[in-house]
């Protein structure tokens, strides 16, 4: 596992700590999902048609899942590095005023939420429209500031497998649960204290999202993995995992409670520290192994001398050829120049080919037919969700549901519960069924099949179902296809394989949105041709009603390839979790 975390310096502390922080990066680095909440103001203040707002959409999912850079890097270079290139990815801005016209105003100097903060205050925007040559400018700048989200997922979720390599099913789960609670939290501190305000909110992305990543990378580090299973590392695990539950019960409920009872700030601001709080339970666990290091020192022992005889012998057996060695020598006839010759040949025979659950190399990984048939079932599922996401304020609009707020809190919530509940009970399936993960994928995919026919009804009254179940769909989803690609290639350059798989999510969004933009605005003309209005928005189930046929079907397709991908690689599971434990894949390097 040394060899695995690359040039970077591996501790021997309990990693514990580092998945705490990873906790806030996490929240931090999800903040791209907010795009529904500020995505009414843009369209109002520049004037633009569905069609681009869908557009700028796609630029949050293309920067967010644009991880290929530092998929290369996180072997290179420290997580906190990663962490620091995000932050000045999001708050990079110059200094010169919206009105000035010096080159030092020009977009490119105001990128990030920076930029897009100043273009959604509706009564700048007449000084800004000398600034604004194309509406791709604008798009670049939600790019960038949503790429810093791709840095800290990597950071986080690469150091993190690492460091638990035995429980990569809880820690995919987890981390990617609190990324999408990220929403629910923004949404809190939008409706609680930054008073339903766009601007606000992309205010305090530009500020407190930075400060935050500040204040936590240098937690984040790889440490020394534990490769021997036990019961208090379970039970850490069973904690963190009903605290984000915890969290997430909360977040929905606060948001409810705010639509229905006008509170004032002393009870908003009151909400928003229980939430932070409850942030800071995964704390809890490092905290009590320094309080209790004597009884983790009793446990970490107990469980040493529990190893059987045979297992303390078992990693010296290989140098019981050393014996041979002596008698090649004591042979005339021997020739080590070609024994070296032939062994030298055989490692890169290995490493041009290795097997299913070994390393890869992302060269040799993109030739494997299981590579892409990930990519196509991320595409599919997760392409599709995440264009109801960024549609959201409109298909409730569509629908008869004026506030977003309870939409995209509800869609947070069951996206997280999706990712927590997927990474668990993924390591249920593998463990006592020996079963691929991806058996989920197929269950998540028929689902979606029903919930997208649910959305094409077009009605308020199954909003909120439809809602909540694509968000579970989603989130397991992203759980899954990490866990396995992790599986199936190894956790050497886990980092660039992921990255690129994630690409499938905004190549999906943009096809899904251009269909989904092209239907919006051309169902909004012809209502504007039979009752003309100032109101821009489209109502009705016709809004959407062909896009959703469309991704039922898709779903459709993603159910046959799931099935496809599953059956290839059961007998891979079979082989990594015999007996109900994980086998370490023997390294090709």
């Amino acid at each position: 596992m040394r060899a695995s975390a690359g040039a970077v310096k591996v501790g021997s502390r309990p990693p514990w700590l580092g998945l705490g922080a990873a906790v806030w990066v996490q929240v931090s680095g999800g903040a791209s999902s907010t795009f529904a909440l500020y995505s009414h103001a843009l369209k109002v203040a520049l004037g633009i048609g569905q069609s681009r707002l869908a557009l700028l959409g796609v630029a949050c999912d293309v920067g967010e899942n644009l991880g290929l850079l530092p998929g290369v890097l996180c072997n290179r270079l420290h997580p906190a590095r990663c962490c620091s290139s995000s932050a000045a990815s999001r708050a990079s801005s110059g200094s010169a005023s919206p009105g000035s016209s010096s080159p030092a105003s020009r977009p490119h100097c105001r990128t990030g939420w920076a930029f897009t903060w100043q273009i959604s205050e509706k009564e700048r925007y007449c000084l800004l429209t000398s600034d604004i040559t194309d509406i791709f400018q604008i798009w670049f700048a939600l790019c960038l500031a949503a790429n810093g989200g791709a840095w800290l997922a990597t950071a986080v979720l690469v150091t993190n497998m690492r460091n638990f390599p035995l429980s990569r099913g809880a820690v995919a789960g987890i981390l990617k649960g609190y990324s999408g609670l990220s929403a629910a939290v923004n949404t809190e501190i939008y409706t609680g204290v930054l008073r339903d305000s766009p601007t606000n909110l992309l205010l305090f992305l530009t500020l407190g999202v930075p400060v935050i990543c500040l204040l936590t990378m240098y937690f984040v580090r790889p440490c020394e993995p534990s490769l021997v299973e036990s019961n208090a590392e379970q039970a850490h695990f069973v904690f963190a995992q009903m605290a984000s539950i915890l969290l997430g019960v909360y977040l929905v409920g606060a948001t409810i409670l705010d639509h229905v009872v006008t509170l004032n700030d002393a009870w908003n601001y009151t909400l928003l520290a229980i939430m932070a709080v409850l942030l800071f339970a995964p704390l809890a666990i490092p905290l009590k192994m320094t309080l209790f290091q004597r009884n983790r020192r009793k446990a970490t022992s107990d469980s040493e001398n529990s190893l059987t005889d045979n297992d303390r012998t078992e990693p010296l057996l290989p140098s019981s050829s050393a014996s041979n060695l002596v008698n090649f020598e004591d042979e005339d006839s021997f020739d080590i120049d070609i024994l070296l010759a032939e062994g030298e040949g055989a490692v890169k025979q290995e490493r041009r080919r290795p097997k299913r659950g070994e390393d890869f190399r992302f060269r040799e990984a993109v030739l494997k037919a299981d590579f892409w048939l990930l990519f196509a079932i991320y595409f599919i599922g997760v392409g599709s969700g995440i264009t109801v996401l960024n549609n959201l304020a409109q298909v409730g609009i569509a629908a008869g549901a004026v506030d977003t707020t309870i939409s995209l809190s509800l869609f947070s919530f069951c996206n997280f519960f999706g990712r927590l509940g997927g990474g668990a009970a993924s390591e249920y399936v593998v463990r006592s069924r020996t079963l691929p993960r991806t058996v989920l994928i197929i269950c998540t995919q028929v689902v979606m099949i029903i919930t997208y026919l649910l959305f094409a009804l077009g009605r308020h009254a199954t909003l909120y179902v439809s809602v909540a179940l694509l968000a579970i769909c989603y989130g397991v989803q992203f759980s899954v296809v990490i866990s396995t690609s992790s599986e199936l290639f190894g956790l050497k350059h886990f980092g660039k394989i992921y990255n690129f798989i994630a690409l499938a999510n905004p190549i999906g969004a943009f096809l899904f949105n251009s269909l989904t933009g092209y239907v919006y605005d051309r169902e909004v003309a012809r209502q504007q041709a039979l009752a003309p209005s100032s109101d821009i928005a489209c109502h009705g189930p016709n809004c959407f009603r062909l896009t959703f046929c469309v991704l039922s079907g898709a779903a459709c397709l993603g159910t046959l390839l799931s099935t496809i991908l599953t059956v290839r690689i059961r007998p891979v599971y079979q082989m990594l979790y015999a007996g109900g434990s994980f086998s370490q894949p023997r390294s090709s390097h």
